[in-house]
C-alpha cells in the first residue's frame, strides 16, 4: 500500500467519525425534546409512570453505527435532560441510561448480527424482556428507594394498591406495576424500531 491509499483510508476513517460524531449529536438532541412528550396510561399505572418515545433515535444511531454508538446517544440525551431538567438530581437519568441503554444495546447488538427483519425481531423480543428485568432491579434497589425518600415509600406503595390490590410491598409494586409498564413500554418501542427498519431500512444498511 502507498503513501496515497494510507492518506485515502485515513481520510476516509476520519470522514466516518465525523459523521458519526455529528449524527450523535443530532440524534441526542431529537431525544431530548422527545423526553418532554410523554404521556400516563390512566387506571393502569400510578401517573409518574409515562411513556415516551425518546430511546427511538437511540435505536435508529445503534442500528446504523453499532450498538455502543446507541449507549452513546443515551448517555448524551439523558446528560443533557439531567443538566437542565433534571428532578432527581441526576438519579432518574442514571436509571434510564441503564434501563433503556439496556433496551437499546440489546437490540441493536441483535440487529448488527444479521442486518435483516429477523435480527429486528429477534432482538425486539430480546430487549423488551431485558428492559423488564433491568428496569425491575433498577427500580427495587435504586429509583423507588431514592423517590421513597422524598414521596414516601408508604405513599407510592399505595398508589400501586389503589389500582392492583395484589401490591402490598415495594417487591410486588415492581411486579406488579414497573415489570408491566416496562414490557409495554418495550413493546412500543419495538412496533417502533421495525416501523423505522421497514421505512429506512435500506438507508441504514447502505450506510
Amino acid at each position: 500500500m502507498n503513501n496515497k491509499s494510507v492518506a485515502v483510508n485515513g481520510n476516509t476513517k476520519g470522514s466516518m467519525k465525523t459523521r458519526t460524531m455529528v449524527m450523535m449529536a443530532i440524534l441526542s438532541a431529537i431525544s431530548v425534546l422527545l423526553m418532554y412528550i410523554e404521556a400516563p396510561i390512566p387506571g393502569v399505572f400510578p401517573d409518574f409512570l409515562k411513556l415516551d418515545l425518546s430511546d427511538i433515535p437511540a435505536i435508529l444511531g445503534g442500528m446504523a453505527f453499532g450498538p455502543f454508538v446507541g449507549l452513546g446517544i443515551e448517555f448524551l440525551k439523558n446528560l443533557i435532560h439531567g443538566v437542565t431538567a433534571s428532578t432527581t438530581g441526576g438519579i432518574g437519568e442514571v436509571a434510564n441510561i441503564i434501563v433503556a441503554g439496556a433496551y437499546v444495546f440489546v437490540l441493536t447488538f441483535a440487529y448488527n448480527k444479521s442486518k435483516n427483519i429477523k435480527g429486528v425481531l429477534t432482538g425486539a423480543v430480546l430487549a423488551t424482556i431485558a428492559m423488564a428485568v433491568v428496569g425491575g432491579i433498577v427500580n427495587y434497589y435504586i429509583l423507588l428507594p431514592f423517590y421513597g425518600q422524598f414521596m414516601g415509600l408508604d405513599a407510592i406503595i399505595g398508589l400501586g394498591s389503589a389500582i392492583n390490590h395484589n401490591i402490598k410491598d415495594l417487591f410486588s409494586f415492581v411486579l406488579w406495576m414497573i415489570v408491566p409498564f416496562n414490557l409495554i413500554k418495550g413493546t412500543i418501542l419495538s412496533v417502533g424500531s421495525v416501523f423505522i427498519f421497514k421505512k429506512v431500512g435500506h438507508l441504514i444498511k447502505k450506510n
